[in-house]
């Protein structure tokens, strides 16, 4: 008997158990070192399966290290070459049998984004890869591509095809992973295609935007300037995107100084300070003048309670003046990439 202690013995473990018994077996300082990368539930859950089961049988802890090991191994080979390129390794390994078993158990737990060796790709090969390739299927591509590579792609095309491929990238939201799996396995056998069931969501105008934002200005500008003629509601909901009021700390001091010099200090820059942030506040008080910014905070106080819309609609008109000023190039927003100004 082990008293008030469970002895862990060789039985199918839920996928909890599992580990806890690979934590205890590997000890208390990699368990720490675990927990510091865990949510505080998923750390209390573990915890109380670990006091349960001091004591593991050797033949668990074999197992689970073991299992480890295996998910490991098969992870790092998806992502060095997909899971086709997974499957033949651990075959030629463990045997079809158990290559499957790994990677079903892997499949349960790990969702391994299509386009996998696209986006471990140089953007110019993937360029040619799919430059000659109807638009849709270009859109779908830029859609599961990290934002950098995406926007380097998105400018190689041709203007008008820029346009389309923006807009198509914008309007889709759900795709069949049925339809995914057959455009990774036309363009590219290698391409790692493990689509989870149900629908696979990419696209949207938040990836647009991002997208853009990552984009050389002539890029961003010719595609939101035809927008606005073809698809003005798209144009706007993307430009409402593309700087937001917490924003202007990426403002450099001269710029926001001659923006604020547009803006409404008396009624606008209240509203829209009313509920941001300290880095905002911090930045606008330090391009104010000592008197100017003694008002401003005066003006915040005396508000009162107000409505989010009020407050979120002189957010926007102030983003609106920047917006503007920066079109006439008369402030510049770094965006986090190289610019060049002369």
């Amino acid at each position: 008997m082990a008293n008030a202690q469970t002895v862990v013995q060789q039985h199918a473990l839920a996928g909890r158990q599992k580990a806890a018994a690979l934590l205890v077996t590997l000890g208390p300082e990699f368990a720490a070192q675990v927990f510091r990368h865990m949510k505080q539930d998923e750390i209390e859950q573990l915890t109380l399966e670990m006091a349960a089961m001091r004591r593991v049988d050797p033949e668990v802890k074999d197992d689970v290290l073991r299992e480890c090991r295996d998910l490991i191994m098969a992870k790092d080979y998806i992502q060095s070459g997909g899971l086709d390129y997974a499957r033949e390794v651990l075959e030629r390994v463990f045997g079809s049998g158990r290559a499957g078993e790994i990677i079903d158990r892997l499949t349960a737990t790990l969702q391994v984004r299509p386009f996998e060796f696209a986006r471990q790709s140089d953007p110019s090969q993937v360029l040619n890869f799919i430059q000659h390739e109807h638009p849709q299927t270009i859109a779908l591509i830029l859609a599961y591509l990290n934002p950098q590579q995406a926007s380097t792609i998105l400018s190689a095309l041709e203007p008008e095809q820029q346009v389309d491929v923006a807009r198509r990238v914008a309007s889709m939201n759900n795709t069949s992973p049925e339809v995914v799996k057959e455009v990774e396995r036309v363009l590219e056998r290698k391409f790692a295609s493990l689509v989870t069931e149900g629908m696979a969501r990419a696209g949207g105008v938040d990836t647009v935007v991002a997208v853009l934002n990552h984009a050389d200005r002539a890029t961003e500008k010719r595609i939101l300037t035809t927008l606005e003629t073809e698809d003005p509601e798209l144009a706007q909901s993307i430009r409402k995107r593309m700087f937001v009021f917490d924003d202007l700390t990426l403002l450099d001091d001269r710029s926001l100084q001659r923006a604020m010099r547009e803006v409404d200090l008396n009624g606008d820059m209240p509203l829209a300070l009313k509920v941001a942030g300290d880095e905002v506040k911090t930045k606008i008080m330090k391009n104010l003048s000592k008197r100017a910014g003694e008002m401003l905070a005066e003006a915040i106080e005396l508000l009162g309670p107000v409505r989010l819309r009020e407050v979120e609609d002189a957010q926007q008109r102030i983003v609106a003046v920047i917006r503007h000023l920066e079109d006439e190039g008369e402030i510049v927003i770094s965006r986090g990439k190289d610019e060049v100004i002369v």
